[in-house]
């Protein structure tokens, strides 16, 4: 079951597509990264490799379109967050979701938002992918949820700042540097690989 829903966050409403697989345990939450959307073409491929698994899926707009063209509210990480916590709250108000467990996705500043709400709410699994851990340097000893950190291996500069904030998690963790691949994983088979480690992570811990 697909839907398209909206999410009401203080003065703005904000656009998501969820989606329940019959039978779902699980439910991913993406957290995308500045400039993009939940229509984000990476971000739905590795939705529909989770859907296949049997995990429920949201993708939403951290922020509406006018916010989304202010260079500096893309990096505004705590307003990220507290979009993430708003969101992961309605979720967990929702009928057919209250008994799941749930898991972030993030790319990008997303990841940072992940890893920043997680300090604040109860999740279960979260997987950075191309993520600016480092952006939330001071959340990343809080959050209690197994972290897995992808980055690409020609993504030289992401790879060592996403090293300094592994150190800095405190709850179970694994880096997993995919070979060949650059930051958005454009090349053949490296957002396979991405969304099936991902997958790996999230029916481990959410199922």
């Amino acid at each position: 079951m697909e839907k398209p829903v909206k999410i009401s966050v203080d003065s703005v409403e904000v656009k998501g597509i969820l989606n329940l697989p019959k039978n779902a345990k699980g439910m991913v939450i993406f957290a995308h990264g500045s400039g993009s959307s939940r229509l984000s073409p990476r971000n739905v491929f590795v939705a529909k490799v989770l859907q296949k698994a049997g995990l429920g899926t949201l993708l939403f707009d951290l922020l509406i379109e006018e916010e989304d063209m202010v260079y500096e509210t893309r990096f505004d990480i705590n307003l990220l967050a507290y979009r993430l916590i708003a969101a992961t709250k309605w979720v967990m108000k929702q009928k057919e979701c209250k008994k799941m467990k749930i898991g972030y996705f993030g790319a990008s500043t997303g990841a940072a938002a992940a890893l920043q709400a997680a300090a604040y709410v109860n999740v279960d699994a979260i997987v950075s992918r191309g993520g600016r851990p480092d952006l939330a340097m001071g959340f990343l000893g809080k959050a209690k949820a197994p972290v897995l950190l992808i980055v690409g291996g020609y993504d030289d500069v992401v790879i060592e700042l996403n090293k300094k904030a592994y150190e800095n998690i405190k709850a179970e963790k694994k880096l997993e540097i995919v070979p060949k691949a650059t930051h958005l994983f454009e090349e053949p088979g490296k957002l396979e690989e991405v969304a099936e480690l991902a997958k790996e992570w999230f029916v481990k811990y959410l199922s």
